[in-house]
């Protein structure tokens, strides 16, 4: 099968590793001028693996369109643009894969639902959720993701084409559970670095509890299965994103609280404001959220409001 990936940062790289190593016909697109795709241009490989001589690489976005399935691993707030571009080449009978985890800010708007706006009924949109890091993967060490796309034809497709030893798919069953709850668990972590911070390690089993919890009621409120929420899409994910070392939200939150910069993409900070608008729109109480959004866009004090969340009033846990 040919199989083109657009975006050549550290996902997007493995992606086409993975698929390569499954036994399809991979090509790699990265914007001209990308240090990532010069990188990859120049030696084939970056600071996570080497891709095979047998992927094409490229930076003609025409030319990696040429393939049915096209997945796409970019910075979520970019995706709309991209679809634009795509919609000038056309992409009549297309099947997108979408591996990133966000919300449109502004919008709020889910991935899937930005890609159905930019293309007709012959396209169809799966997502590729949950746990894992490039840096374990890459050393054999496997894990469970989830699949999920409205057309269910297309997802049993990808699930056994994109199967192996490595990845272990499951069928999603929930497509706006599956994308809200992928989406808010990167703010979830950026709380989890922020407990880091205060060396507060021990509040994270309370903090993936109610997160859960509160991730849960928003899913509900938008149309989905609240039992999404518990599922490799969220609480399934924590493990990666709110403990982990690779966690890039995790991290973020961390140095946040230590005034340090962070120069890599944390999702969970889009997430957050998007997320702080859907729950005033839905009415539904995300505390946790609402306070990583606090700290971040109102300049909250973050110890203040860290303890102000777990001293909040007294009530039933459920």
């Amino acid at each position: 099968m040919k199989i083109s990936v657009i975006g050549c940062g550290r996902w997007g790289s493995f992606i086409t590793w993975y698929l390569c190593r499954t036994g399809h016909q991979l090509t790699l697109y990265g914007r001209e001028g990308s240090k990532n795709m010069e990188r990859f241009m120049r030696e084939r490989k970056n600071d996570y693996l080497t891709l095979p001589e047998s992927v094409t690489l490229t930076c003609s976005l025409k030319q990696a369109l040429e393939s049915e399935i096209i997945v796409i691993s970019i910075g979520s707030q970019q995706l709309d643009s991209l679809c634009a571009q795509i919609e000038e080449h056309g992409a009549q009978g297309k099947i997108f894969v979408l591996c990133m985890k966000g919300l449109e800010t502004g919008t709020c708007r889910r991935l899937s639902q930005i890609t159905q706006s930019h293309f007709d009924e012959s396209c169809h949109t799966a997502v590729w959720l949950g746990p894992g890091h490039v840096q374990e993967f890459v050393r054999g060490i496997p894990n469970c993701m989830v699949i999920d796309s409205a057309h269910e034809p297309t997802k049993r497709r990808l699930i056994e084409l994109f199967s192996s030893d490595l990845i272990r798919f499951y069928y999603g069953a929930d497509l706006i559970g599956n994308e809200l709850g992928a989406a808010a668990k990167n703010v979830i972590g950026i709380a989890a670095g922020m407990l880091d911070g205060y060396g507060l390690v021990t509040l994270k089993g309370a903090l993936m509890s109610r997160g859960t919890r509160e991730i849960a009621r928003l899913i509900k409120a938008m149309g989905g299965n609240e039992l999404s929420a518990y599922g490799l899409c969220h609480l399934g994910d924590y493990e990666a994103t709110v403990f982990s070392e690779h966690s890039q939200n995790r991290r973020f939150g961390e140095l946040y609280t230590r005034g340090e910069s962070f120069d890599k993409l944390a999702e969970g900070y889009y997430t957050a404001q998007a997320l702080h608008q859907l729950a005033a729109e839905a009415r539904v109480e995300l505390p946790i959220c609402e306070t990583v959004y606090h700290i971040l866009y109102e300049s909250a004090n973050a110890k203040r409001e860290m303890d102000a969340l777990f001293s909040r009033s007294l009530k039933q846990e459920f």
